[in-house]
């Protein structure tokens, strides 16, 4: 842990302002979403491991003060330990300022990273250290009303060659899911 000064750079890690979280917990109250795990995301997660190969993939709704996995796919085998070999724990919740998705979310545009080592902008990020994560690949939940509700993502613990596949993959992956879950709203139909 480094006792120093901040890093030149940090000032280019904050979480970007996201002037839509407010409408957005009103959506996703309106559908039901964001505050307990679903079961159907879980599947959904563990689907999209699957498809890409990832040992993590989560269903994230990003609130105004926290993001939530309603889906989450954590392999087993993996093991996430930090510099002083203690192995923190990934669960349903996340501070607002921790991972990739709430640049996802404000920028409505997938975010591919193979190595989040050679971007100074997502280097420093929380996750990186505390659970090290490596590799990043996010596409933003963009509802009918155009409102990014979350994001679909899997990360790995070793940089990853996503390529245009894997891009591709996310995002097909999250137009499925959004439309998945207007329909479960509207129509009280499973995913």
């Amino acid at each position: 842990m480094s006792h120093g000064p901040p890093h030149p750079v940090a000032r280019l890690l904050l979480t970007p302002e996201d002037k839509e979280a407010p409408a957005r917990a009103r959506r996703l109250f309106q559908l039901g979403l964001g505050e307990h795990p679903d079961p159907a995301l879980d599947v959904f997660a563990d689907h999209l491991a699957e498809l890409t190969g990832a040992p993590y993939a989560m269903v994230n709704f990003i609130g105004e003060n926290r993001q939530f996995f309603a889906g989450l796919h954590v392999r087993p085998t993996v093991s996430l330990a930090r510099s002083d070999d203690t192995k923190p724990q990934l669960g349903r919740h996340m501070a607002r300022d921790h991972g990739f998705c709430p640049h996802v979310v404000v920028r409505h545009k997938a975010l591919v990273l193979e190595d989040v080592r050679d971007y100074p902008r997502f280097a420093g990020n929380p996750i990186v250290d505390e659970f090290g994560i490596r590799s990043y690949l996010g596409a933003p939940l963009i509802d009918s009303t155009g409102m990014a509700l979350g994001t679909v993502c899997v990360v790995d613990v070793e940089p990853r060659p996503w390529g245009k596949a894997g891009l591709e993959t996310i995002k097909a992956s999250a137009a499925e899911l959004a439309m998945r879950l207007e329909r479960r709203a509207a129509d009280g139909l499973p995913l």
